[in-house]
């Protein structure tokens, strides 16, 4: 059984006003009960790993769940290991609207900042 209880902004991982903004209109769009935005991380991108955000409304048995204003964000346990201490933000600028994490484990970026080693 997952972790259902949310846990608020901690140390090993916070989410900024303006991510829980988009994230509370992204679900709004939707007409699935329950859902939340799944971040995850996988093997690729031209750095070695990535970032993955999509919206979900199921929780694994693995998964950690965090709330910030009402929203809730959902990780699992493999991918928190890479995003522990991070911040997940939403930037709004000349190159576009998109997700964008702050992530101390991260040795190493990407240009566009999808992809990271470390």
């Amino acid at each position: 059984m997952p972790d259902t209880s949310a846990i608020s902004e901690t140390e090993s991982f916070a989410i900024s006003d303006n991510a829980a903004k988009r994230i509370a209109a992204l679900v709004a769009m939707e007409d699935t009960p329950d859902m939340r935005l799944r971040v995850a991380v996988s093997g690729g991108g031209c750095s070695g790993f990535q970032y993955g955000f999509s919206l979900d409304n199921e929780l694994k048995d693995d998964d950690i769940l965090y709330e910030k204003n009402g929203i809730e964000v959902v990780i699992d346990e493999v991918s928190l290991d890479f995003l522990k201490g991070s911040e997940l933000d939403f930037k709004e600028d000349l190159i576009g609207s998109y997700f964008a994490m702050t992530n101390p484990n991260a040795t190493s970026t990407c240009g566009c900042g999808t992809s990271f080693a470390v």
